[in-house]
């Protein structure tokens, strides 16, 4: 895995907070490349309104354009500015102005975000062809054993990510929600933890 840019601006936290905003930094990792109106239709919002959001992105150099998978000058394809993600620490931003109220923005952004998908996955559904998988595991690790573990998996995902976009098949995004730490009865015991688009690191 490549290493990951860390981010201490207060106002990239807030940016990436914004659900919808997460979203299309999540369908760019997924996808690799991408249109507004590819965006808008994944996300089921208005096209103007995906485009507001990858400027806003833009504006902190999170997102790009891709001009080499342009199809004409018009033509606006999008990017991640980092393949290897988004990062913080939070006291790189809690140190910078404004850092509180970012972190407790993202931090009420993410954890909502979490019930949601925790929520989505138990559902009841009648959909076809939607499959969900659910898995808990106690493993008994050493803090290096498990950032050891972290990053093998993000390699798998990654591996399957690239692998994805080398095809022409049709494929869902699908979310996969990462979490490794002790129980929370000892968690008063272990140090904030980096922040991570797709996954979380201790420091």
């Amino acid at each position: 895995m490549s290493p990951v840019t860390t981010y201490d601006d207060p106002r990239i936290l807030r940016a990436i907070a914004h659900p919808t905003r997460n979203r299309i930094l999540a369908e760019l990792g997924a996808a690799g490349t991408s249109r507004a109106a590819d965006l808008a239709q994944a996300l089921d919002i208005p096209a103007n309104q995906a485009s507001f959001h990858l400027r806003q992105l833009a504006k902190y150099g999170l997102v790009e354009e891709a001009p080499e998978e342009a199809r004409d000058r018009r033509d606006r394809v999008w990017r991640l500015a980092d393949e290897s993600g988004i990062s913080f620490r939070t006291k790189d931003v809690l140190s910078q102005p404004g850092g509180a109220a970012a972190v407790e923005v993202f931090r009420r952004s993410a954890s909502a975000r979490g019930h949601m998908l925790v929520e989505s996955a138990y559902a009841d559904t009648e959909e076809k062809d939607v499959e969900r998988v659910i898995t808990e595991e106690a493993v008994r690790l050493t803090v290096e054993e498990m950032m050891t573990m972290t990053r093998e998996l993000a390699d798998l995902v990654e591996a399957w990510r690239r692998r994805a976009r080398e095809t022409d098949a049709e494929r869902s995004t699908y979310s996969v929600y990462q979490l490794i730490q002790p129980y929370p009865d000892v968690l008063a015991d272990v140090p904030e933890p980096t922040r991570v688009q797709g996954f979380s690191t201790p420091e």
